[in-house]
C-alpha cells in the first residue's frame, strides 16, 4: 500500500522531518520510515519558517511512477 502526501493526498515521494531545538527542517527520501510523508511537488516547493534551516537529503534519482495517481 502507498503513503499518501500529507498535502495533497498524492503517493507520498519523500519525508519530512523537523527539530525545533535546532530550527532544522529536512528532506529525506520516501523510503525512510520517521518524518512526515510528502510528494515531489509539495516537497520540491516546501520554505522552512524564517529563520529555519532546510537540508534536503533526497537522493537524485526520483522514485519511478511518482506521480502516477493509485486509487
Amino acid at each position: 500500500m502507498f503513503e499518501r502526501c500529507v498535502r495533497c493526498g498524492a503517493p507520498s515521494a519523500a519525508r519530512m522531518s523537523f527539530d525545533y531545538d535546532a530550527r532544522s527542517v529536512w528532506l529525506d527520501d520516501g523510503a525512510e520510515r520517521s518524518g512526515w510523508p510528502m510528494c515531489d511537488a509539495h516537497a520540491d516547493r516546501l520554505t522552512p519558517p524564517v529563520g529555519w534551516k532546510l537540508t534536503d537529503r533526497r537522493g537524485s534519482e526520483r522514485r519511478l511512477f511518482a506521480s502516477l495517481e493509485v486509487a
